[in-house]
């Protein structure tokens, strides 16, 4: 049927949203190796404005401990500065006067243990926006009265199995997070 076809592309878009959310907030995590994402989103004031790093910068990390910023302009090098001390990433920048370097330290085996625990938890609300979305799409399902009750039935269960393949989809990139953050 038309109407259920249209209700389970509406809970996948959705629950392709909350994964790229996840996968969003993976990347902010540090793991002890170098990577852009670390810092492009944090906001620096910027001739009255306020703007990611990536708009006024180009970042790279051309070492696996080494995170290059090049501000566009180098008088914004002290706001970058600035807003990297500010964002809590727990990076100290060093400047040359042209770039921004910020050396990775090594994580010790305690702090990569609670850097899994904090993974944990925000996969964890993760799941539970997944159910949240499975909940309001059966709700949804219930109140289109030109399905018969068989279908609703089976439309259900559709529901959950979707939500089971997303939830994988969860646990693979929690899986593929914890093994980055415990490598040396």
């Amino acid at each position: 049927m038309k109407e259920l076809e249209n209700l389970y592309k509406q809970t996948k878009d959705k629950m392709e949203k909350a994964i790229e959310v996840l996968r969003n907030e993976l990347i902010k995590i540090r793991t002890g190796r170098a990577s852009p994402g670390l810092v492009e989103g944090i906001k620096v004031d910027s001739y009255g404005t306020t703007l990611p790093i990536k708009q006024v910068a180009s970042i790279a990390c051309p070492e696996p401990k080494l995170i290059v910023i090049r501000p566009w302009d180098p008088n914004l090098i002290p706001e970058i500065e600035k807003a990297i001390l500010r964002s809590g990433i727990g990076l100290t920048p060093s400047n040359d006067k042209v770039a921004i370097k910020l050396p990775i330290p090594q994580l010790t085996e305690e702090r990569r243990k609670d850097i899994v625990k904090m993974v944990h938890k925000i996969t964890e609300d993760s799941r539970v926006a997944l159910r949240n979305i499975r909940r309001e799409e059966i709700i949804e399902l219930k109140k289109i009265e030109s399905i018969p009750e068989d279908d609703k039935y089976h439309g259900e269960k559709e529901m959950q199995h979707i939500t089971e393949n997303y939830t994988d989809k969860l646990n693979e990139l929690l899986s593929q997070k914890e093994k980055e953050i415990m490598e040396e």
